[in-house]
């Protein structure tokens, strides 16, 4: 792991920033600064803003699509060699040895995180408009959703690890501020502080590799660091990716710092769906892939990123399998699909691509179950347990099939867009030499078995089988309604791409070619098992899976109260311990090393200071009594003192 990485393993195709920003790329800061302008006047105009405080919101995260999509337009009008334009904005500290320029990087990348960010965030926005409705609060959500959209922006659009740790805190902090948006309720206080928490353990890894980076590569701007690393030592390269994966964990939910996503759907279903589905949890997969030139020269480190892919892939598909909470059921999913997005990633240039691809589409699908879940809490007075459920699909029409396309879109049946871009990611876990690609395309295909089964008992136990409604808050019986234009229109909307993204993906714009220049090409390389094998594979899996769910939840009655079952059963319920194993690892010896500090402190630095201030005090009261005012006393002690003094004479003339 000593040597050096040579020129010809440098995987960007061209060099960042050799076309000058000109038209709408010249405007590119308004992307962040619109919607933070908007956040910004909702916080501070107060409650004057209550009445249109959340159509600014509306308006401000629209406007950013538009310019967005305008520079997306003038890229595509560049050749693929000349699609990286750098935008300077200032030099944050001359000083430094980079410069500390602060500047925007627009290349196909960035710019496909922009769209996603900007046209889901902005359907999300309009869903929120309905579903906040009846919040006194609602001005202050949308200041919030507004800072989130700045933040990931600012994360996906920098030039350098300096800026998008700006913007990595940025949608930190705004995730804690949503997730704990309704805190006078303490369990939802907590979820938003379990989950800054365990992010400021990713955060950092980040920062310790961006020390390294500049340590040994000598910046921290993507065009200088990524040039540097031709000659770099792999061993530094293996460490610097292993701390950038430490970051990924923690934003994206991955193995072992996954267990906050969960908790986090505290927040309002609208947060769920735009920061825990299709943007944020994200992150980690946009991290990995803009630094392919680091895990280039790192194949340690890449063979850890795909490793803990894999885990989290089967880890969140088992959690997914055992929850009640529909919510929950969808954070589960959520992060087992970002593992495939890992494992992909951890392939190299052959599985960059597909990682983003499904990042894309799983950013549209996803966000639109999240946001049929709402619907459903909607037409049923907030409650989420999917056991209370049954038969909403006489009900909530509209709701029903728009949520039906996106399960068949996660379970990858064709046409649907999870159908190109998940069985991609299968197909590259099954490319490779000895048994690794055993390993991985076998887990990668038996996580698309199990995602069949829990998402369709999701669908099955929320929209058929018999009612197994209870009342509502009040006490009234429950009367499951179709929710507003407002909130069902986006999710048509999404449901649209969920049908059409994936084949527009592949057959009208190569998006894999979009992606090389950032990505690498992708190779074209023989899977170990023949490609229509594993396609065959994986819709005979996904069949199985949802056949098994269709005969426990749809043909059998679904008991209302979760039943006594096995031991994994009641593991994955309790998220495979996970909790329980963090606090056991990690916090109680943290909890029994600062105890012994404390003790530490309080035996001998306080013990040392207290006894040296009680051994003066006692000292001082023991001359005290010398000076008791008899003259007797005086005499005896003058007289003592001189045959002290006549003794010492005498002996030292001895």
């Amino acid at each position: 792991m000593t040597g050096l990485l040579t020129a010809s393993q440098f995987p960007l195709a061209i060099e960042i920033g050799t076309t000058p920003a000109t038209g709408a790329a010249s405007l590119a800061w308004l992307l962040i600064a619109i919607p933070l302008a908007s956040a910004a006047i909702l916080l501070l105009a107060g409650r004057m803003s209550d009445r249109w405080g959340h159509w600014l919101g509306v308006a401000a995260s629209w406007a950013s699509f538009v310019l967005g999509a305008a520079i997306l337009f003038q890229l595509f009008g560049l050749a693929p060699e000349a699609r990286s334009i750098e935008l300077p904005l200032y030099d944050w500290m001359p000083g430094l040895i980079d410069g500390g320029a602060i500047g925007l990087l627009l290349d196909p990348l960035s710019l496909t995180f922009v769209m996603l960010v900007t046209f889901v965030g902005s359907l999300i926005h309009v869903y929120a408009v309905a579903y906040m409705e009846h919040d006194p609060d609602r001005r202050r959500f949308f200041a919030y959703l507004n800072l989130f959209i700045a933040a990931m922006l600012t994360l996906v659009l920098a030039d350098s690890y300096l800026l998008l740790f700006v913007g990595w805190e940025g949608v930190g902090l705004a995730s804690y501020l949503l997730i704990g948006f309704w805190n006078q309720v303490p369990e939802y206080a907590t979820a938003a502080k379990k989950a800054f928490v365990m992010n400021r353990i990713g955060d950092a890894g980040l920062l310790l590799a961006m020390a390294t980076m500049f340590a040994t590569l000598g910046s921290v701007k993507y065009a200088d660091a990524f040039a540097a690393v031709p000659g770099t030592s792999t061993t530094w390269l293996t460490v610097t990716g292993i701390l950038l994966l430490v970051g990924a964990c923690g934003k994206s939910a991955q193995f072992p710092l996954q267990a906050w996503l969960g908790d986090a759907m505290a927040g309002p279903t609208p947060v769920s769906a735009l920061i825990h589905a299709a943007t944020m949890v994200t992150a980690g997969v946009y991290l990995v892939v803009r630094s392919g030139a680091i895990y280039a020269g790192a194949p340690t480190a890449q063979l850890l990123v795909a490793i803990i892919g894999a885990i989290t892939l089967l880890f969140g598909a088992i959690v997914g399998c055992a929850k009640d909470d529909m919510k929950k059921v969808l954070a589960a999913s959520t992060m087992s699909q970002i593992g495939y997005m890992m494992l992909a990633a951890g392939l190299g240039p052959i599985g960059a691509a597909f990682a983003i691809f499904h990042l894309l589409t799983h950013g549209f699908f996803k966000a639109q179950m999240f946001l049929g879940a709402g619907s459903v809490m909607h037409g049923m007075d907030d409650q989420v347990d999917m056991r209370r459920f049954g038969g909403l699909s006489k009900y909530m029409k509209v709701t029903w099939i728009t949520f039906a396309i996106g399960w068949l879109a996660i379970l990858g049946v064709p046409p649907f867009a999870g159908f190109f871009s998940k069985d991609k990611i299968i197909e590259a876990a099954f490319v490779g030499d000895g048994l690794r690609p055993w390993i991985f395309g076998l887990i990668a295909l038996l996580g698309a078995g199990i995602t069949a089964f829990y998402m369709s008992r999701l669908f099955f136990m929320v929209f058929h089988g018999d009612k197994r409604w209870s009342k509502t808050r009040e006490g009234k019986d429950m009367h499951p309604h179709e929710s507003p234009a407002l909130m069902t229109v986006p999710m048509i909307v999404l449901s649209v791409f969920s049908i059409g993204l994936g084949l527009a993906l592949t057959y009208v714009w190569d998006f894999t070619a979009w992606l090389a220049p950032v990505t690498g090409e992708v190779e074209h390389h023989e899977p170990v098992i023949a490609v229509p094998v594993i396609m065959g594979a994986t819709l005979a899996v996904v069949i199985l899976g949802v056949a098994l769910a269709y005969v426990l939840f749809a043909r059998r009655e679904v008991a209302t109260t979760p039943p006594e079952t096995n031991a994994l059963v009641r593991a994955a319920r309790a998220d495979l311990h996970q909790d329980a194993i963090n606090e056991a690892v990690f916090m109680a010896p943290s909890q029994m090393l600062t105890r012994g500090v404390q003790e530490a402190d309080h035996l001998a630095v306080d013990g040392l200071v207290m006894g040296a201030a009680r051994g003066t005090g006692a000292l001082g009261r023991w001359f005290g009594k010398l000076h008791n005012g008899y003259v007797r006393s005086y005499a005896a002690i003058t007289v003592v003192g001189v045959i002290v003094a006549l003794v010492v004479v005498l002996a030292s003339r001895i």
